[in-house]
């Protein structure tokens, strides 16, 4: 049973409420004085608090997927499997007909928890497939869902790449997080099917990549690569296992809380593989903390490469890349409000920055889970939509595909300069 299977859950709290059950029955037996008698009651103890510990650290770990296998919980991810080339160009495969490649079929990693996914025909409904990405370059193994719309299984889709969305959970939680609470593919899948975003591959990542420890999508220096991983090696694993597209207009990132914190700097730090990026309650600069540790090192260096992760200052100091962004707060009940402002304000061309600003909301999934349709439609429509694979057996446009669909009143307009912030209601 995998490590976040909901029967290991299940099998675990029925332990424990066994031993709390036999420990209540056994204790008036184990009362007599005498060295055996301790012996079992000392024994009854361990053995019932293990169980309900095992059971409370389960459910922790499914809740915020701290690990999300055995092999990460028991440290055996060091020597994780390379890419293997092969000649005859690009093969773009179904992930589980792959054998140590960059992307690998996982176990359920929790997903067979989370309701409202793709039932039926991949080509009618689409698929979520649970995979492990592999780091050419970082060398780790990091979970992922990938949700591939029901237009990449078409005959007439067949030699289209899609345009990609890397959605990314906040910390401590994980990509069951994006399934179950944010509702991710399961929104995306909707707004396919109604035509109010473009067919898109959405990988759903977790932004950490050494738990527990807090990476910030930042290369540590001495340690965890995590920037590299984000900008190199999830581009290169996605690209060579799927369909999708290879320019970086067709690639953005997308996430809330410190998910959101990584999109910003993933765009603006690296344009030539992220062009747009939404960040939802995210911060705006990356600081050390208990769960980081030291993420810039030590001495003059380490001042110099904070700052470079201060987005507010980056906008004033460095050349502002040709990107848009989409940020989202709330006037009452965000702690970034006064940011989020800052940051519009601050925004100048060619880089182009949208805002969602609720009246009120708070830092959890109940804000986020408003923000997220106009986002992914909004994303949808920053993202081209490359034509072909073949240029020369490119099927023509189909209604809704390759052109850009007409904003509706309540999405956030995308524009040049940076105004004031909109609000959804």
């Amino acid at each position: 049973m995998g490590l976040t299977s909901q029967s290991l859950e299940i099998t675990v709290s029925t332990l424990a409420v066994a031993c709390v059950a036999l420990t209540v029955w056994l204790w008036p037996r184990l009362s007599p004085h005498g060295v055996l008698p301790v012996l079992g009651r000392i024994g009854t103890i361990l053995v019932t608090q293990v169980a309900v510990l095992c059971s409370l650290a389960l459910a922790v770990n499914s809740s915020f997927e701290f690990y999300s296998s055995w092999d990460e919980l028991l440290g055996n991810t060091d020597d994780g499997p390379v890419a293997v080339s092969g000649g005859g160009g690009p093969r773009y495969a179904d992930a589980r007909s792959l054998r140590g490649g960059l992307v690998q079929p996982a176990g359920p990693q929790g997903l067979d928890r989370v309701t409202g996914l793709p039932e039926g025909p991949p080509h009618e409904v689409g698929k979520v497939e649970s995979v492990r990405l592999v780091g050419r370059r970082t060398r780790v193994v990091n979970p992922a869902f990938v949700y591939l719309p029901p237009q990449y299984f078409q005959h007439q889709y067949r030699r289209q790449r899609f345009p990609v969305s890397v959605v990314i959970s906040g910390y401590p939680g994980g990509i069951m997080n994006l399934a179950q609470h944010l509702r991710i593919p399961q929104t995306a899948g909707r707004l396919i099917e109604e035509g109010r975003m473009q067919p898109t591959v959405l990988v759903m990542v977790r932004p950490t990549i050494a738990p527990p420890r807090d990476t910030e999508c930042v290369d540590v220096p001495g340690g965890p690569q995590a920037e590299t991983f984000f900008t190199q090696d999830l581009p290169e694993a996605v690209k060579a296992a799927y369909r999708v597209g290879h320019d970086p207009s067709a690639w953005g990132a997308f996430g809330y809380s410190s998910g959101g914190t990584c999109s910003m700097l993933l765009a603006l730090r690296s344009p030539g593989t992220y062009t747009s990026a939404v960040s939802l309650s995210g911060d705006y600069a990356v600081k050390d903390d208990l769960t980081t540790g030291s993420l810039f090192g030590s001495g003059a260096a380490a001042a110099r490469r904070e700052r470079e992760h201060d987005l507010l200052w980056r906008l004033a100091h460095r050349p502002v890349p040709q990107v848009s962004v989409l940020v989202a707060s709330s006037r009452l009940g965000e702690p970034n409000y006064r940011d989020t402002l800052r940051f519009v304000e601050a925004a100048k061309p060619p880089m182009t920055v949208d805002s969602i600003i609720l009246p009120r909301g708070s830092h959890q999934f109940s804000t986020w889970r408003r923000e997220v349709a106009p986002a992914l439609e909004w994303q949808g429509r920053q993202l081209t939509f490359p034509q072909d694979v073949e240029a020369a057996h490119a099927p023509p446009k189909r209604p809704g595909v390759g052109a850009t669909p007409s904003p509706s009143p309540s999405q956030p307009q995308p524009r040049a300069s940076s105004p004031s912030p909109s609000t959804l209601p």
